[in-house]
């Protein structure tokens, strides 16, 4: 195996970004992707995989390579060459490799992947919190789980097309995909690709969502007809799935406290040719307020540690501190108890996270329930996704119903 030196700069000055800049992984990555348009589509895989690599494994790199933060230019280069040699790779005759000790290197790994804060490569702070909140045996499996590489997975929109023609349309395009049981409309890619650039995407037949992530809509038990709100939509991934659900039929109301990602939601649903959806800036109170009383479903899919998607986030894990996790667990309080408000008497309440904290999740569920408006509802049913059981991202789900 070779190595390319104008890919290997690409990889550095990413890691440059992620680690001294503080900048998110997946929009450095797509960023240094279009730096280059002569790099094919081996090239670009090389530069992708390598950087969410280092950058998952960063801490126990550092350790191997002996540097510490804040890194410099020639530290990126020393756990860059201990990624390489940890490949199989033959160092090329580069000056900025020199004197790299590639047996020191493979002896250090075997001492520190003894430890799991090494071996799964997290901050001390985290390993703790995570064996407080699930135990040692059943922390250590998540994040051993959340440390593989996240496959590429697709919802076939059902306004458009079916699973089965859709995976025809994409063979055509020379893209290979397999179904997923217990996942109606999930198509799990066999090898990766830039599925953006086909025709199938550009027709709106498909978004890319994790497994887990589907299990969202039907959990909601939606119905054509009725009156939805997705009071975080965000950019919109489960609220197109809950409009493919509704089959257009009905209201579907996206909120959210960022306009620009409702605008992305617009662009996103024309595409996908879900026509129910009505957008709403979450700007000040009077906005929920206004809804009050009057949602069949509300799907509160929360701010969150986001551990649960740390196989497709893994820099999330270096931005993380323990106090935002302080932070987010009292937001999501907030949340709860005011958007709660929105729900019809006999409609339901549908909070959902991608952490795998119970302190995010059937704890904040047992938190609101003592609350005034909490003691209106009646938990029907929650449901925990485990990366290590599902070998997909993790999250929680817990439907109220509440009473008439």
């Amino acid at each position: 195996m070779r190595l390319h030196k104008n890919l290997v700069l690409a990889v550095l000055n990413g890691l440059q970004q992620i680690f001294n800049e503080e900048k998110y992984a997946d929009k450095v990555v797509a960023q240094v992707l279009k730096s280059d348009k002569r790099w094919g589509s081996r090239d670009r895989g090389f530069i992708a995989e390598t950087t969410y690599e280092i950058v998952r494994w960063k801490r126990l790199y550092a350790a191997i390579a002996n540097v510490q933060e804040p890194l410099n230019r020639q530290d990126f280069w020393r756990i860059f060459a201990v990624w390489a040699i940890l490949r199989g790779y033959i160092l090329p005759d580069w000056k900025s490799l020199e004197g790299t000790p590639t047996r020191r290197i493979k002896g250090k790994f075997e001492e520190l992947r003894q430890e799991r804060k090494y071996r799964e490569s997290i901050p001390d702070w985290l390993d703790e919190l995570g064996c407080k909140a699930l135990g040692e045996k059943k922390w250590t499996l998540e994040m051993e789980a959340l440390n593989t590489m996240a496959p590429v997975v697709l919802r076939a929109n059902a306004l458009k097309t079916l699973p089965k023609l859709l995976r025809n349309a994409l063979l055509e395009e020379k893209i290979k995909t397999q179904t997923i049981a217990k996942y109606p409309d999930a198509l799990v890619l066999d090898e990766r690709a830039n599925v953006f650039s086909t025709e199938s995407f550009q027709r709106g037949w498909f978004e890319v969502q994790d497994a887990a992530s589907q299990t969202v809509a039907p959990f909601t038990q939606i119905a054509p007809g009725m009156r939805v709100i997705d009071a975080c939509a965000g950019a919109g991934g489960k609220a197109l799935h809950l409009a493919a659900m509704m089959g257009n039929k009905g209201q579907l109301i996206a909120l959210d406290i960022h306009n620009y990602k409702l605008r992305e939601l617009k662009r996103r649903a024309k595409r996908a040719g879900a026509h129910n959806i009505e957008t709403r800036h979450i700007n000040n109170n009077k906005v929920i307020k206004k809804l009050h009383v009057s949602a069949d479903r509300v799907l509160l899919d929360a701010p969150c540690s986001g551990l649960g998607v740390l196989r497709r986030n893994p820099d999330s894990k270096w931005k993380l501190n323990p106090d935002f996790i302080d932070r987010v667990v009292v937001e999501q309080q907030q949340i709860l108890t005011q958007y709660a408000h929105m729900v019809k008497p006999g409609g339901k309440l549908i909070y959902v996270t991608c952490s795998i904290l119970p302190q995010e999740n059937e704890e904040q569920i047992a938190a609101f329930k003592t609350t005034e408006i909490g003691k209106e509802y009646t938990l029907e049913k929650e449901q925990h996704l485990w990366p290590a059981a599902n070998g997909f991202d993790g999250f929680y789900m817990a439907r109220l119903v509440r009473k008439s």
